[in-house]
């Protein structure tokens, strides 16, 4: 499976409120329902399959208006289920349908009827899904905002607002506070609205926000066509915790063609499965073709442009013009033009964590590899004298995968340590024996030996590579008399591990 984990144009002018305002909304909607519908859902769903099991073994009995629609639209999207149900011959279901058998009396099968459209009727008018949620056989206005905020389980949420964070962060930045939430709203109806002409009638509640999301990668791709995006493949847990910890398999593709081969996927797939699928499919279709329709309106009439200069006029204060040129520049495609500006701006501001994070994403475009490479290097360095070492480690992440090799060894030492206090020890120690051999003959690699066998001696249990370390240490010619005492201990110290672990075998 694939999950993106950032792309090109992650940097805005502007804190994205709107959207943090979003998910902190639908987390807060998740925590005060979730567990009143995880109670419900089993009760009306055992109401449900027993109204159908009688209905449809018992054709002759009359049937509430309440529950009329549902059974008839359950009948029209399941009819193999309907035949199964309807068969004398069918196994016994539970231990009410076991009641139910011996019942006689036409009367005494009614009453079970009302009885069980009454349970149907309380319990539907009380359930949050029913009340909120986008039933399509007869839709609710409020619904069509009310289903965008809820969601089915942890995960349903996790990625849905993650992948509403990597989209719309920029979106909000590139169309401001008013036209972006007005624009999410509008996506969230318009995929609900579509989802409801492909299953007319249906009257299972649909509930989330993937319909507005997709919206906003529909627009993402016309706003953003060329940006890259780094995707992420895991097949479990374990690989997407390495995946957080910035290791394990990943790539980069153009969002003009990762974002319509989704598209073509969602088409497929709610084709195959129709109605039967847990997954909304054509919401999902729907919301990514209005983002794109909404996408366009807004940048051929105009109406973007001025959102932009509005933007502008209220973050310009803060943001050197050389820069923002370089920005415009560089959205509207004139990647040389851009890399002048941006070179004339960091000319004067040579610590600028903005401008190298802006050339690197520049050079990158230009497919520029050694130049994107050094801009990567340049702007650790000054994201580690920042303190900002999350933000390093991800662009000595973004180094080492376009190829890097050669890292100077001040900042890669930092970022070893780094490793080490995330607790990713197997990645530290792989780093500093490589800073070591690349820079022998430097004082960072008498550091990166002794910090490499010390991690291996105290919180590895690997005696045998600490010594081994300790003693390339020793030998090397890096002047260390000042480090030797610790060296001649941790040799001894090594050794007696190894001796007790001999003994203890």
């Amino acid at each position: 499976m694939f999950i993106p984990l950032r792309h090109e144009s992650n940097t805005g002018r502007r804190w994205p409120v709107i959207t943090i305002g979003i998910v902190l909304l639908n987390i807060i909607v998740f925590l005060c329902t979730h567990w009143r519908m995880e109670t419900e859902a089993p009760e009306l769903g055992t109401v449900r399959a027993h109204l159908v099991l009688l209905a449809a073994s018992h054709p002759e009995l009359t049937v509430p208006d309440s529950v009329q629609d549902f059974l008839h639209a359950y009948k029209r999207d399941n009819p193999d289920l309907w035949s199964q149900a309807a068969s004398p011959e069918r196994d016994v279901a539970d231990a009410w349908d076991a009641r139910v058998r011996v019942f006689d009396e036409t009367d005494q099968l009614q009453q079970e009827m009302d009885s069980l459209a009454e349970q149907f009727t309380l319990l539907s008018h009380d359930s949050i899904l029913t009340q909120y949620g986008f039933v399509p056989a007869h839709p609710t206005a409020m619904s069509y905002v009310t289903a965008n905020f809820l969601h089915g389980g942890w995960l349903h949420l996790f990625f849905n607002m993650w992948f509403l964070w990597l989209a719309g962060a920029i979106l909000e930045d590139t169309w401001g506070r008013v036209i972006y939430p007005i624009f999410y709203l509008l996506a969230g109806a318009a995929a609900l609205q579509f989802y409801a002409w492909v299953n007319s009638g249906s009257s299972v509640p649909l509930v989330g926000a993937s319909g507005a999301i997709a919206a906003l990668m529909g627009a993402f791709l016309c706003r953003f066509a060329t940006t890259k995006i780094e995707m992420g493949v895991f097949f479990g847990p374990r690989s997407l915790a390495r995946l957080a910890l910035g290791q394990g398999m990943r790539f980069k593709a153009a969002s003009y063609w990762l974002l319509p081969l989704w598209l073509l996927m969602e088409i497929f797939y709610g084709a195959l499965s129709g109605r039967l699928s847990n997954v909304a499919h054509w919401a999902h279709v729907g919301g990514f073709l209005f983002g794109v329709a909404f996408a366009l309106g807004l940048r051929y009439s105009g109406l973007e442009h001025r959102a932009d200069q509005a933007i502008e006029q209220k973050v310009t204060w803060t943001a050197d013009p050389g820069y923002v040129q370089a920005c415009e520049q560089m959205e509207q495609g004139n990647l040389d033009q851009a890399l002048a500006s941006l070179n004339t701006y960091l000319a004067s501001n040579a610590n600028s964590v903005e401008g190298y994070t802006l050339l690197h994403q520049l050079l990158w475009r230009k497919n520029d590899v050694p130049g994107y490479r050094n801009a990567v290097v340049k702007l650790c360095q000054l994201l580690i004298q920042a303190n900002d070492i999350d933000a390093a480690l991800q662009n000595y992440e973004e180094f080492t995968n376009s190829g890097g090799e050669l890292f100077p060894a001040s900042p890669w030492l930092a970022l070893c340590r780094a490793f080490e206090g995330q607790g990713n020890l197997d990645r530290a120690l792989s780093e500093y024996e490589r800073l070591a051999a690349a820079y022998p003959a430097e004082r960072q690699s008498i550091l990166a030996l002794l910090a490499a066998a010390r991690l291996c001696l105290k919180r590895l249990n690997r005696p045998s590579d600490a010594l081994r370390l300790y003693k390339a240490a020793s030998a090397s010619s890096v002047p260390h008399l000042d480090s030797e005492a610790s060296i001649q201990a941790g040799i001894k110290e090594a050794e007696q591990a190894l001796t007790v672990g001999v003994a203890g075998a």
